[in-house]
């Protein structure tokens, strides 16, 4: 018996329309292709974001301990 994954946003798209969730098993097209692109669009656009803002506290942090190795150095030397 093999085993079937469910993910959460199915469970969610079932949540919201049983009869949407069951026409997407059975292979039926969406008639909201150009929103469904769009919002695809939009989650990587807010993924580049997030990835950026991440690399950008990374950097803040790492100069932020160098500046304070500076500090130290300068005021026990």
């Amino acid at each position: 018996m093999s085993k079937v994954w469910i993910k959460a946003s199915e469970i969610g798209e079932y949540l919201y329309c049983q009869r949407a969730w069951w026409l997407r098993l059975q292979g039926a097209a969406s008639a909201n292709v150009e929103e469904l692109a769009e919002g695809t669009r939009q989650h990587a656009r807010h993924g580049r974001g997030w990835r950026m803002a991440s690399g950008l506290r990374t950097l803040a942090i790492g100069l932020a301990l160098v500046a304070m190795i500076l500090l130290a150095v300068q005021l026990l030397g």
